[in-house]
């Protein structure tokens, strides 16, 4: 069965977790994803541990847990772009893909012919993904961007922590995430362009500018009062009660949503007068008096254990959940239906473990054909197969270190 993007080719001169978000999404829908490394040293994110999936041997760098989240179903060819026949190497494989995504500080790639404006010479048809920091244009464009700086620069950090604590990062990279989920989509949206204009395009991703973009309502609370949203903690800053709270043995999650909601889960704890009070009874009044609500709920919760809370609740559609380490997370029996995990084979055919796609298609379901490869696992193949190179000019360029 084939893939939903089954016969497109994707050149993937991207690292670390943006690009390569990207590029795995595309992967897992069926297209052939070449990721060009360096020889010998390869994408960062293979170091970025432990812990390490693999160690590093003689002819390999080690392969990180982080690397392994990106990089499923590709194909690696090792090549040297600042080398003119590595360039060149990337030019043959450009001349009939579909797809470049890059994350090359702007203009980085113009010095090696490999931007948008030379590549675009060579196929019109392409779609030329590029991913930066603060974006092609403007007073920061030369500045590079990591997630960490970003979460601080666009606004999340000031968003995220206790009232009276330090401003905190999310917990995973979320801004790359984001960042290559609309790369992703913007890809997909050119490509379904190229099918009216016979043209493909530029498209232009900033790390600053998906953050802004995904600030989400606290984006428009700023808008419609021009006040700076304060820090909440596990709080929400339009819904009561929308937070965690402790329990007898862990924590909970409370996410009432609406008034009938509300009065449901007054009746569950036995404070039904807290939903006929002016004070309480809607969501605009319970958002006003936030601080004289959640003391009187807390002392409640803390009665009794999570599990209990959650099977009350939900006996009456209230909306909650335990709050999980990721040991539960795994062993989770809805996660474990919805087949999270996994198995893919690694270039010895060893059983790798890895976070399905939660993308289900009916028609072109996604495959999981293949662990992230080793360095340069598919250089002699791709170059050989696709490009019809010579024994003797691989050789050449394998032993003047321009390939691996």
């Amino acid at each position: 069965m084939k893939g939903a993007l089954d016969g497109i080719k994707v050149i993937d001169l991207s690292r670390i977790l943006a690009g390569p978000w990207a590029s795995q999404m595309l992967a897992d829908f069926g297209a052939q994803v070449i990721k060009v490394e360096r020889p010998k040293q390869g994408d960062d994110t293979r170091y970025w541990g432990p812990p390490f999936i693999k160690e590093a041997t003689e002819q390999q760098p080690p392969q990180a847990a982080y690397f392994h989240c990106a990089n499923r179903n590709k194909q690696s060819i090792s090549i040297d772009i600042t080398h003119t026949d590595g360039q060149q190497i990337i030019r043959d494989l450009v001349a009939n893909a579909d797809v470049v995504i890059e994350n090359y500080k702007v203009g980085g790639l113009a010095k090696y012919g490999l931007d948008y404006d030379s590549l675009k010479k060579l196929n019109p048809k392409l779609v030329y993904c590029s991913i930066t920091g603060f974006g092609q244009t403007g007073p920061s464009a030369s500045k590079a961007g990591y997630d960490a700086m970003i979460q601080g620069e666009g606004g999340l950090m000031s968003l995220t922590g206790e009232p009276n604590g330090q401003p905190m990062k999310v917990g995973v990279a979320l801004v790359d995430v984001m960042t290559g989920l609309y790369s992703c989509n913007a890809v997909l949206a050119a490509l379904m362009a190229r099918q009216h204009t016979s043209k493909g395009q530029h498209i232009d991703i900033a790390l600053l500018d998906v953050q802004m973009a995904t600030l989400a309502n606290q984006g428009m609370n700023y808008l419609a009062t021009n006040k700076n949203p304060q820090r909440l903690g596990n709080g929400h800053p339009n819904i009561v009660p929308y937070q965690t709270f402790a329990t007898n043995d862990g924590s909970i999650i409370l996410a009432v949503g609406n008034d009938q909601q509300f009065a449901r889960f007054c009746q569950v704890i036995d404070k039904s007068e807290l939903s006929a009070s002016p004070l309480f009874s809607t969501n605009a009044q319970r958002v006003v008096h936030r601080s004289d609500l959640i003391p009187v709920i807390a002392s409640v919760l803390a009665t009794k254990d999570t599990a209990f809370w959650v099977n009350a609740l939900e006996q009456v559609a209230v909306p909650c959940g335990p709050v999980n380490s990721l040991e539960q997370v795994f062993t989770h029996p809805q996660i474990k239906h919805r087949n999270m995990v996994r198995e893919v084979p690694d270039w010895d055919e060893n059983m790798i473990k890895t976070i399905a796609n939660p993308i289900n298609l009916s028609a072109t379901p996604i495959k999981y054909h293949s662990a992230p490869p080793e360095l340069g696992q598919h250089t002699q193949q791709i170059l050989m197969k696709e490009l019809t190179m010579s024994q003797a000019q691989y050789s050449q360029l394998s032993k003047q270190g321009i390939i691996g």
